[in-house]
């Protein structure tokens, strides 16, 4: 319960940039253009996994389910980030910012359990290549992704309990573009060690497990690798899961400077959690059309149908 002397919190003020308010409209039309792009990207790469027939198999079906995930990230966050940052902030019911909290946290799960599984597809496919579509049928990839996402939404729900108790009295307003961990803790009148034990803990088999468990599977698959006589075997193979490794060494190096890396200010926070908001969903399926031959390929063949009519 709140003092006398201090009102409840119904909602929250985001200040989003201030420092940059003679560019708002600049930074305005960049952060539309950029969520545009994230959009219809990540769109065009689900339609054509599901249209091409090469395209049919266990990875880029963990693709699809991660181009989902950005689109879910980015929509939670960047629609109200470009309200505040034209109107110079904007005014947040508390039930809506907890919610975007919520949703912003399951998003970054589901990514962390989808590259776990895409690590583990990889890790079949180089290391058991006799045995790949064998143990990698249709079932188990549906199982992993069904439990990616539910994982997500559950382990949330668990963590949603302590982070509702919180008590916000008086001063309502954050120094940020969206209700993200740190700055709800920030701002809450509540003894808050045992929220930040509790996150501790969930990241360890939600973010930390994960990570060990790719790093392991990427052990195992450079060995393999090298064990292998040919040298343009060694290349080919390795390009396989490339477009992986890139995916999990910018989407892992985005996390930890957001929230292991020691605070260097707010605005130092603003540009990391932008990072990982905006560049990295835009960054996904560039990478993987970028560096993957079946994904060029599966391109060219639909670009040239559509040039027939």
């Amino acid at each position: 319960m709140c003092n006398e002397n201090q009102t409840e919190v119904k909602e929250f003020l985001l200040l989003g940039f201030p420092s940059l308010h003679n560019v708002k409209i600049h930074l305005f039309s960049l952060v539309l253009f950029i969520y545009i792009v994230i959009i219809t990207v990540n769109i065009l790469l689900i339609i054509l996994v599901k249209i091409s027939l090469q395209l049919q198999l266990p990875m880029y079906f963990f693709l699809q389910n991660l181009a989902l995930a950005d689109i879910f990230l980015t929509t939670n966050v960047i629609p109200k980030m470009l309200q505040v940052i034209l109107f110079d902030g904007v005014f947040i019911p508390f039930s809506e910012c907890i919610a975007q909290f919520y949703f912003h946290s399951v998003a970054g799960i589901v990514e962390c359990f989808l590259l776990t599984a895409m690590s583990y597809d990889r890790y079949l496919a180089i290391c058991f290549p006799l045995r790949y579509f064998a143990i990698m049928n249709f079932k188990l990839q549906l199982q992993l992704a069904t439990w990616s996402w539910f994982l997500g939404f559950l382990v949330m729900v668990f963590e949603m309990f302590f982070i509702w108790d919180l008590q916000f009295c008086g001063f309502n307003t954050i120094d940020f573009f969206f209700c993200d961990f740190t700055p709800l803790l920030e701002l809450s009148s509540s003894d808050i060690t045992t929220v930040v034990l509790e996150d501790f803990i969930f990241s360890i088999p939600v973010i930390i497990s994960p990570f060990i468990f790719i790093l392991v599977t990427y052990v195992f698959i450079i060995i393999t690798i090298l064990k292998m006589a040919s040298k343009s075997g060694r290349k080919k193979t390795f390009s396989t899961c490339s477009s992986h490794l890139s995916i999990v060494c910018t989407y892992y190096g985005t996390l930890i400077a957001v929230y292991v890396v020691p605070s260097e200010g707010t605005s130092v926070n603003k540009f990391r959690s932008l990072l990982y908001i905006v560049v990295t969903p835009l960054f996904n399926p560039i990478i993987y059309s970028l560096r993957n031959h079946e994904i060029k390929c599966a391109m060219r063949k639909v670009f040239r149908k559509n040039m027939q009519f």
